[in-house]
Formats: structure tokens, sequence, C-alpha cells
């Protein structure tokens, strides 16, 4: 199974986080993250679910402690040479295990980034960890090491973008096709997944966001299937993944003749999307973006239906959530630089008279502005009028 990117390039990622180690004054960099294990070797697996750490050294070395399933993952998926096992049994502690391993690397007594934020690292994990490491080394959270890199994609990864955007339009058609009155939720999602999945596509970062009635305004999955009514709405939240690169969507579909009510949510929702697109550029702060998201909700009347945030960043992610930081929302900082990947997201929900409204796409941060990576028009989209 080959890595999807050139040794040139993955080369060129370790360089580029070792240089960051250095300039850090670190040693090495314990990874937790899977995203940051795919990103720097092309390792493959959801088996962070479990304990395991990729070691990165101030000198590009890489060194995996795992579980013996993951082995030939390890083998077949990434360019990983070294590759160290813990095995399971009632006494087993992968803490010390990774002490062990750290100890015959030489790092005793050196400073080492460690990534927190990470669902890799459970609580009881990192007691382990602690534990093992207390007075063997200084740890630094250096979370953010590896996720600032990934924030700035690469064309190879633009190209896998790229793709996914498309796998997205396909699986909107399907939507827009079945969302009709009687329709079923369960053939909806049956349909998009299909046309990922036939694209070449992979599973997403977390499940689709589907629901209908008054479930239109949940913005989280849920269990459970209905069928649409004549007169319905139906959110969906939704991203094509290619080589696990994300590429979002969001639209709310109407069935029946719409009320005036729906349609004017519609268009503050077009609006705002428009005004966010036309915002986001290099040199402007996250924040910056999101205020034009509040500038157009709030001057439309819709300051209590509106989200505290308006998108986020999206890349290779893994479950449990394909949401990545930078997020969009007041007062973020953060400096939009070019080839950045965001998706920005409108929704409105309305509790009092029980409606929602919803428009999003995925954006490409270009040297003057963005690209839109759908070929889907913005309209709004009204089945069985």
């Amino acid at each position: 199974m080959p890595i999807h990117f050139t040794e040139q390039e993955m080369a060129s990622r370790r360089h580029a986080a070792a240089r960051g180690l250095t300039a850090r004054g670190l040693d090495g960099l314990l990874m937790f993250r899977q995203e940051s294990m795919y990103y720097l070797t092309g390792y493959d697996s959801f088996g962070y679910c479990f304990f395991q750490c990729l070691y990165l050294g101030a000198d590009g070395q890489t060194v995996l402690l795992t579980r013996l399933p993951d082995l030939r993952q390890a083998q077949m998926t990434s360019d990983i040479e070294d590759i160290r096992l813990w095995f399971d049994a009632s006494d087993a502690d992968p803490g010390i295990e990774l002490r062990n391993m750290l100890e015959d690397l030489g790092c005793r007594g050196k400073s080492l980034g460690i990534e927190f934020d990470s669902y890799g690292l459970t609580a009881a994990s990192w007691r382990r960890v602690e534990s093992a490491l207390d007075s063997f080394c200084t740890l630094e959270d250096s979370s953010d090491l590896v996720s600032g890199l990934r924030a700035v994609k690469s064309p190879a990864e633009l190209e896998y973008v790229r793709r996914a955007a498309g796998l997205a339009d396909d699986a909107l058609d399907q939507a827009v096709a079945l969302g009709q009155p009687g329709a079923f939720e369960g053939d909806v999602l049956a349909a998009m997944h299909s046309a990922i999945f036939r694209g070449g596509g992979d599973y997403a970062g977390n499940e689709f966001i589907i629901g209908s009635g008054d479930e239109a305004r949940l913005v989280r999955y849920h269990s459970g299937r209905r069928h649409l009514s004549d007169s319905d709405q139906l959110t969906l939240e939704f991203a094509g993944a290619y080589r696990h690169y994300h590429a979002c969507l969001m639209r709310t579909i109407l069935t029946g003749r719409p009320d005036p009510a729906h349609v004017d949510m519609y268009k503050a929702c077009r609006d705002a999307l428009l005004a966010c697109t036309e915002a986001v550029k290099p040199g402007t702060s996250m924040g910056a973006v999101f205020d034009e998201h509040a500038r157009v909700m709030d001057g439309a009347g819709y300051r209590d239906q509106r989200l505290e945030a308006c998108g986020y960043g999206l890349g290779a992610v893994f479950t449990p959530v394909w949401v990545e930081q930078p997020m969009l929302y007041a007062g973020n900082p953060l400096v939009i630089v070019p080839n950045m990947v965001l998706f920005l997201h409108m929704i409105l929900v309305d509790d009092d008279s029980k409606r929602a409204m919803t428009l999003g796409h995925t954006v490409i941060v270009t040297e003057i502005g963005c690209e839109s990576l759908s070929r889907s028009p913005l309209d709004l989209v009204v089945n069985g009028a």
C-alpha cells in the first residue's frame, strides 16, 4: 500500500517539524495525534484509540510505539523503519514501554515536546506517561507544532482536497434528487455515502449530520430516521473525504411551498456566506471573517438565531471529528495565509418557530482571496412545491 505523497515531500515535512523542535530548544516530540503521524510518515490507522506514540527527534529520526495489531498497518502505510511494540496483558504498562524506548534513544535528561491536545492521549494514558517519565525528561506542551505545519497545504494536498470537494458535490447531487416529500432519511444518507465510496473516497472524520422536521435544528448527528413530510426542512452537513482530506458542504433542503420566513432566513445565510467568502484573503484575521458573518446576520434581525462561530479549518483528519483549528469566531487574531483550507458555514436556528436554515462551502485561500471548491450553486433548494 503506497504512501500518498512523494518521498521528497514526506522528508520535507519531517525536516520542517525538526527545525521547529530546534527553534523551541527541544530534542524531540512525542506525538499522540493520528493526524500528526499521518502527516509526517503516512501512518494510517485507528489504533490511536489504544495507546501509541510516534517519536520524532530533532535529527529527523522517527520511532513508533504501538500494539501488535498495528504492526503491519505501520509497515504497509508508512515510511517508519523503527517500530516498537507493547503487548496486551493484565499488567501491561505502555507508559513504562515508552520510557524504555526513550531510554534506548538517549532521551534521558532531554527536553521533549508532547501533544497534549490529542484524542490519542486520554487522561488515563497521560497518567501512565506522567508517572513513567517523572524525573526522566522534561516535557513541554507542543500540540501546535505539527498542527501549525498542517494548516498550510502543499500542492499535492490541495489536489486531494479538490478530489474530496468533487465527492461532496456528488453526494449533494444525490441528496437534492432524493430529498423529496415522503423520502426516507436513510435512503438519502445511503445514496450520499455511496456516491463518495464509488468515487474512491473515505469515511469522513465524523458522521454526516442529517435531520428533518424539528430535528433540522440539530447541528450534530443523532440516531433515528424519519420520512420527510409534504412541507419539511432537511438539514445536511457532510464532507467528501479523499486520502483523509476533507471538503465540507452544508444545505437545508425544503419540501413543499416555502414559508416566506424560511426564504428570509435563506437570504440572510446566502448574504452572510458571500460576505465571509469575500473577506477570506491573506492578511485578514479569522476574527474579521466572523465579523462579516455577525454583521450580516445581526443586520437581518437574526442575532439570537445565529451561532458564535461560522467555520473552521479542514485537512487530513481522523475520527471522532473532522473539525480542525483554526476556527472563525469573534476576536480570533490568527492571520489567514495562502493555501489554508476553510469551511464557511452559516447556520440559523429559530427555536420559537422551529425553523432552521443553513448554507456552507469549502474554500482554498489564494494569493489574493479565496476559491470556492464546490460546483454546486448556492440557490435555495425546494423540492415538491
